[in-house]
């Protein structure tokens, strides 16, 4: 069986103090906006980031890559999971929900 070909990452997370899903970005904050983050196409690199981001425990929890993909504003998830967590919670219609829908 040939091995998988590397698909593009995002590096993940949860604020430690809010919970709320955050993105690295390429110069190494953490966004709220998953069209911020950084996409990378490295499989090398996606571990390098990976374990920056693991490294910051003191401020996110739960570091992980996701799939993601090219899109016109930046990356865009590839699964509903990662769309789920870009939109913010929805018991409610704050913050990302109500940017989203204009509520």
């Amino acid at each position: 069986m040939p091995p998988r070909s590397f698909s593009p990452k995002v590096v993940t997370a949860n604020r430690l103090l809010e919970g709320d899903a955050v993105w690295l970005t390429p110069s190494g904050r953490w966004s709220p906006d998953m069209r911020e983050a950084d996409l990378i196409e490295d499989e090398g690199r996606a571990a390098e980031r990976l374990a920056e981001a693991e490294s910051q425990a003191g401020l996110v929890v739960g570091p992980y890559l996701a799939d993601a993909k090219a899109g016109p504003g930046g990356p865009e998830p590839t699964h509903f999971r990662e769309a789920f967590r870009a939109r913010g919670p929805s018991n409610y219609r704050l913050g990302k929900q109500a940017e989203l829908t204009g509520s």
